[in-house]
């Protein structure tokens, strides 16, 4: 019969226990106690479910307290040495400075994990780097698992994906020269495991399904004919594309088997299938771990029957990749729509379709009641009149060319917005949001609950914006922002005045350490019946001189951090969302906002492993943020911003997006990130973040001062922005003033450094402040969209 495991389950908990708990120890109201104690108990509840479930194994390994390779590096004890942590005795108070930072150094930096919107925080190596050893976490709960008299299946992130997504602050170092020392670590790890008694250990290579270089996959056979030798069992692990032209020479390996994502690259398994040698194993991810959607379970069990009869035993079932990705159970949604939620399959449920495929491999009649019931739902949602919309359908057939089009090239634009808008030299704003205080959060829970009048949640809400608009006018910053309190999210909030979006109650997932998101549910086709934000901007202008940015999510953000319809292409879905925020584009243009920003911070996300298949989305992609964007005047400023990603290899495509300002994330790579766009020569305006405000750490305006003079050196000053990495939504408002205030007063003190050096022709309006005679005068109007 065939086997069922997972590569991970969610470790937040089904109500986000492993948050609270991680918050709670942070602002110091609860001890290191408290928090291991939720932590323990959360992975005895998920390991309980896993074997309840029927799972051959439990999965011991998933776990993290803030991101599995920051976990990974305490492991080896590879930590960064400007800390100066003692690896073997790492408290977890330290742990914590790694990730966040502390009063005198910066957080390790953060970058997304693969194609997802999970991020993990980069390990930083050098020439001296050991891997001597450090923590002993993962064996104190592979002793608990042990308990439950269960066998349990430890996973780890195998050594070649670890320091691909490695850096190095060394120039001209070859990370890869570590691997000698990272593979003894490795198999003394694995003997370690050998001794508790582990017969299989799962090893994550995702970089196999990246574009690994000749020597890095000469490195990867070296290394693992090592690792193979350990007198252990290793499934490598392979997800989130194809890696099936390394198959013949993964089969020559002492593996005992392999798992393949069949869920992003079904195309592999005939090569897999061939090429393993008679006592490999054959994992077969074929339940998404990626989205939420019902599986397919008829057409699965169909589709393994032939690999079934061939394997045997050696067939094992699983989800594509980690539940990390999903959310961790449907029985907490009590509000969701019962059609669509019959539709569904979070974590729990996925559990459930694996015991109904290795059953009905088994013996179909056994599973005949799960999978008719598994059809229905299947045909339910074929027939269902909410998923087409034939409105939008033929509004998305009328889409032309000149549509992604500005008027002008951004030569003459820039001339217009600089005339129009008269800012000084080295602006400075912010990227939107402002701190979501308890109290804000408790007003837009009063309201959502009835305990608060439209009206009454309207004027706090406009409260908290003039708060928010009067705090930046004092701090001096140019161009304001109305702050966002109205918004739990910059997906959700749209997708709730959307056609063709459902939202779950407790549909959470992690995106970086306790920050959690929850993503819309995409079911049927987009349109925008109104507009959204637009009240909300005219109340903000009308109370401040100084020019007010209009705040939107753009399309591909809106498609990336969403559970997607798997019934179209993606690519028709982002074509649907960018109509549907033009509309709103040209709406706040028409209510004198001149200032708008797109953000779309998964732009780089959504790319595609492998380098073969970037055009292909890089074009739809573009072409969806340039809909969105190309319906206003050349007067009005497109802006957008990007975080916590690499920009350099996809920098034409950017390009092309054509936003007149793009903002990127540059603080904790030392404006590393910059250098690509000016090698480049990026056209446009930029401001790189010159703070971390995913850290607590408050850095002085010098700091602040000395990554500006950094930037000046790549980009020219006249074409420089001022602003931090990213929105200030988790932040509390004591640091925030001190980090903006330092922030504004680095800007003012470098631009009097260059102003006195600049040619009058080179920025004209370097000393010029925004003018009364250009601002607008605009009379509030109450909009329940507004609140």
């Amino acid at each position: 019969m065939a086997r069922t495991h997972v590569s991970g389950f969610p470790r937040i908990g089904a109500q986000r226990e492993l948050k609270f708990a991680q918050e709670s120890f942070w602002r110091g109201e609860t001890d290191e106690q408290h928090l291991r104690g939720v932590a323990r108990e959360l992975r005895a509840r998920h390991w309980r479910e896993q074997r309840d479930a029927g799972l051959d194994f439990i999965t011991v390994g998933d776990f993290a307290y803030y991101d599995q390779m920051l976990g990974q590096s305490a492991l080896l004890g590879a930590l960064p040495e400007r800390f100066g942590f003692e690896p073997m005795a790492l408290q977890l108070g330290q742990y914590y400075e790694l990730a966040r930072g502390n009063a005198e150094q910066p957080a390790m930096e953060m970058t997304k994990w693969f194609d997802t919107n999970y991020h993990y925080l980069v390990p930083e190596l050098a020439p001296d780097t050991t891997f001597n050893g450090g923590v002993n976490w993962l064996f104190d709960e592979i002793d608990e698992a042990l308990a439950l008299n269960a066998p349990v299946k430890p996973v780890l992130i195998g050594p070649i994906t670890y320091l691909w997504l490695s850096k190095s602050h060394v120039a001209g170092f070859d990370r890869l020269s570590l691997l000698p020392k990272l593979v003894i670590r490795y198999s003394r790890l694995l003997d370690k495991l050998k001794q508790r008694g582990i017969e299989w250990v799962q090893l994550d290579e995702p970089a196999l399904c990246a574009d690994l270089p000749e020597p890095w996959l000469d490195a990867f056979c070296a290394a693992y004919d090592v690792l193979g030798t350990v007198d252990v069992k290793i499934l490598l692990a392979t997800y989130f594309d194809s890696a099936a032209q390394h198959a013949p020479r993964v089969a020559r390996l002492p593996l005992a088997g392999v798992h393949v994502d069949l869920v992003r690259a079904p195309q592999q398994l005939d090569a897999w299938r061939t090429a393993l040698p008679a006592h490999a194993v054959l994992s077969a991810g074929v339940i998404d771990g990626r989205n939420i959607w019902r599986a397919n379970l008829p057409a699965i069990v169909d589709s393994l029957q032939e690999l079934h009869a061939q394997f045997g035993e050696r067939l094992w079932i699983a989800p594509s990749c980690s539940l990390l990705h999903v959310p961790v159970s449907l029985a907490a949604e009590k509000k969701l729509n019962a059609d669509l939620k019959s539709w569904l399959a979070f974590a729990t449920e996925k559990l459930g379709e694996l015991r109904t495929i290795a059953t009905a491999l088994r013996d179909p009649a056994a599973a005949a009641a799960q999978l008719d019931a598994a059809r229905a739902a299947l045909d339910a949602r074929r027939r269902s009149g909410a998923v087409v919309n034939a409105f939008v359908q033929k509004r998305v057939a009328a889409v032309s060319n000149a549509m992604a089009e500005r008027r002008s090239p951004f030569a003459e634009r820039n001339r217009v917005q600089r005339a129009a808008l008269d800012l000084p030299l080295l602006p400075t704003t912010t990227i939107g949001s402002f701190p979501q205080t308890a109290a804000i959060r408790e007003a837009r829970a009063a309201y959502r609950r009835g305990e608060m009048r439209a009206l009454d949640y309207l004027q706090r809400m406009r409260a908290e914006i003039e708060f928010a608009v009067r705090k930046q006018e004092a701090l001096g910053l140019d161009v304001l922002v109305h702050g966002e309190a109205e918004r739990n999210d910059m997906v959700e909030y749209f997708g709730e005045q959307l056609w063709g979006y459902a939202f779950t109650e407790n549909g959470w997932v992690p995106s970086y350490g306790s920050r959690c998101v929850k993503p819309p549910v995409i079911y049927g086709d987009i349109y925008r019946p109104e507009p959204i934000t637009v009240e909300t901007a005219r109340y903000a202008q009308a109370l401040t001189q100084r020019p007010m940015k209009g705040m939107l999510t753009g399309p591909v953000t809106m498609l990336q951090w969403s559970f997607v319809r798997d019934d179209q292409p993606r690519s028709t879905t982002a074509l649907q969302l960018a109509l549907a925020i033009r509309d709103e584009v040209v709406d706040l243009e028409k209510a004198g906002i001149g200032i708008i920003q797109i953000d779309e911070p998964a732009f780089r996300e959504g790319l595609p492993l492998r380098r073969k298949d970037w055009a292909d989305y890089l074009e739809w992609a573009t072409r969806a943020f340039r809909i969105s964007a190309s319906g206003v005047a050349d007067q009005t400023q497109i802006h957008t911003h990007m975080c916590y990603s690499e920009f350099n290899d996809i920098l034409p495509s950017i390009a092309a997006m054509d936003a007149d300002v793009i903002t990127i994330e540059t603080s904790r790579s030392a404006m590393e990130l910059l250098d690509g766009f000016g090698a480049f020569a990026y056209p446009n305006e930029i401001g790189p973040g010159v703070y971390d405000i995913h850290s607590p750490r408050v850095p002085g305006t010098d700091a602040m001062l000395r990554l500006l003079e950094r930037a000046c050196e790549v980009i020219p000053a006249a074409r420089l922005w001022v602003n931090p990495d990213c929105g200030l939504k988790t932040r509390g408002w004591p640091e925030t003033e001190a980090a903006l205030s330092n922030m504004v007063r680095a800007a003012k003190v470098l631009r009097e450094k260059l102003t006195v050096r600049l040619p009058a022709h080179a920025h004209a309006h370097a000393h010029a402040t925004f003018k009364s005679s250009s601002a607008r005068s605009l009379t509030p109007r109450s909009s329940h969209s507004s609140g």
